[in-house]
């Protein structure tokens, strides 16, 4: 039996679309756990058995996972100091008691030196599932999405502005359909041992370059200003945010910067056999959706 956790999610719902469709998984076969499970009639008018997963409930999700093979654990979004890991490690040890023989977990990459606030979260995670008493686990390391540039470009193509602190660090987007079809693959193999792999897209990106590329698609003028890290911080508080999102926000443009989030597709490639979309494919699909501000 495979579990998905987070079924509700964008990226776990397309990753049970993976495992139906890309890799054959009989829905039958296949849990896909949350905490809202009207969200998921649709798979489970497919034959996908349907579990409620609360991750800030260990005893709980130990009952959810009974008979439970193959788990994916896909990262919480608890921006709250402390619960993320907290949810994360009761997932962690709820698999280790129910007896999981593998556990998939999306991480990010170089958790170790990550600049990213919340790195230590997913470090710890990754300490646990070492520690943990379970067969094996893969640790994917998923680069940002390309999904990630919705919250903010469509904004910044308003005003014609993008403010940026990362300088001429490297992105290699992803597309997180493509990150879903690499933890269907791990959850539909019966491949065992203990794994980390870092998924990136085909190429990397500076800010300029990737405004660049939007811009062209949408026809809209976007001129990058780069500033330093705390006028970056200052400008999103002016703008309303608070401090700790505006400094967690900062963080990413400085391990940007520090050439956090480069990579290669090397290890999606050998997940799936294929090479990751290019992140102008993915545009090309979604620049209509660059018009709206709130799109994502």
């Amino acid at each position: 039996m495979i579990f998905v956790t987070g079924a509700a999610g964008h990226l776990g719902r397309a990753t049970l679309n993976h495992l139906l469709t890309t890799y054959k998984v009989p829905a039958d076969k296949i849990i896909a756990g949350t905490r809202e499970p009207a969200k998921l009639a649709d798979f489970k008018a497919k034959g996908v058995h349907i579990r409620d997963a609360d991750f800030n409930d260990e005893a709980a999700l130990t009952k959810s996972f009974a008979g439970v093979t193959r788990l994916l654990i896909i990262s919480t979004s608890s921006m709250e100091p402390g619960v993320r890991l907290k949810q994360h490690l009761n997932a962690v040890h709820a698999a280790e008691k129910a007896g999981v023989k593998h556990v998939i977990y999306t991480s990010m990459p170089r958790p170790d030196t990550s600049a990213v606030l919340f790195a230590p979260d997913h470090l710890n995670t990754e300490k646990a599932l070492a520690a943990a008493k379970i067969d094996g686990y893969t640790v994917l390391r998923n680069n940002w999405y390309c999904e990630n540039l919705l919250y903010s470009l469509p904004q910044a193509l308003q005003s014609g502005t993008q403010y940026t602190a990362a300088g001429q660090g490297k992105t290699a987007y992803i597309g997180r359909d493509d990150l879903a079809r690499a933890a269907a693959s791990v959850l539909a193999s019966d491949k065992g041992g203990k794994n980390t792999y870092t998924l990136s897209g085909a190429k990397e990106y500076t800010t300029d370059e990737i405004a660049k590329l939007v811009s062209a698609a949408t026809g809209k003028p976007l001129k990058v200003i780069h500033v330093p890290v705390e006028g970056l911080i200052q400008g999103m508080i002016g703008a309303g945010l608070p401090e700790g999102m505006a400094k967690m926000f900062a963080s990413f443009d400085v391990n940007t910067a520090q050439g956090g989030l480069a990579g290669n597709p090397a290890d999606f490639k050998k997940l799936t056999g294929i090479e990751p979309h290019s992140f102008e494919d993915w545009l090309k699909k979604n620049v209509a959706v660059f018009a709206a501000p709130a799109a994502h």
